[in-house]
């Protein structure tokens, strides 16, 4: 009798390429090609998330790659629809992971869009089930990141739009708004909401911003629906055909 032949075990090993994942959906194409199909006019800068291609995981702010081209990062609060509005945006089901203990990836994920920029996603905040030490280290690293990183063109703030501008998404605006980053806010799970309702947190949020912080954008955002894929793919493009010069405080 032949020995049977060993049960090869499945290891889950570090993030590589995930080009063989299958796409759930045609990505919003960033590219200027894209761009000009969908408006009719020729577009000179573009952010192609549709190539974006995992490259790091960072820690320590120490181990941040060298700056380079744009960066845009994604920040949220935790449950907040940040990871499944990243994958919508590239048409891909698993770029960024979606958790099921939010809060517990504490990492700063930078994804390669070629030599056209970064897409990075920064960890979730304010999920209750984590420990002190881990609020204290996030507080570093994304309190680091936003405040001192030469490359960085724009944060993508999330919000559950059934539950915006809480305490600590403002406390992140504020960050921001000390750094002199731009920032546009996805209003996510619109679905979740009726048209009025979606239409009067839009309009409430964005006489917040105003206030607080000028110069800042909002939309209505829904994964499943595929709600407002347009218009944050419009206004990624001209962030980053812009990018905004004025450096971080203290760079």
């Amino acid at each position: 009798m032949k020995p049977a032949k060993p049960v090869k075990k499945r290891i889950q090993g570090p993030r590589k390429k995930d080009g063989n994942l299958k796409k759930s959906a045609k990505p919003a194409d960033f590219s200027p090609a894209g761009r000009r199909a969908a408006t009719g006019k020729p577009v000179a800068n573009g952010f192609p998330l549709a190539e974006a291609q995992f490259r790091i995981s960072v820690h320590d702010p120490r181990e941040l790659p060298p700056p380079g081209p744009p960066e845009i990062a994604f920040a949220g609060r935790s449950n907040a629809g940040k990871s499944s509005a990243i994958n919508t945006l590239a048409g891909r089901r698993r770029l960024a992971f979606v958790s099921k203990t939010p809060g517990r990836t504490q990492l700063i994920n930078f994804f390669s869009l070629g030599d056209r920029g970064f897409l990075v996603d920064l960890p979730g905040y304010g999920y209750a089930g984590v420990p002190g030490a881990v609020r204290e280290h996030w507080k570093h690293l994304v309190g680091t990141y936003v405040a001192t990183r030469p490359s960085l063109a724009a944060v993508v703030v999330v919000m559950d739009s059934r539950h915006p501008l809480t305490e600590l998404d403002r406390t992140l605006l504020a960050w921001l708004k000390d750094a002199g980053r731009e920032v546009h806010v996805l209003l996510t799970k619109a679905d979740k909401l009726s048209k009025q309702a979606a239409a009067a947190t839009l309009a409430g949020v964005r006489a917040q911003l105003a206030r607080e912080h000028p110069g800042a954008t909002a939309q209505l955002f829904s994964s499943l629906k595929r709600q407002g894929i347009p218009e944050a793919t419009a206004r990624l493009s001209r962030i980053v055909g812009t990018k905004n010069k004025a450096p971080a405080k203290g760079e």
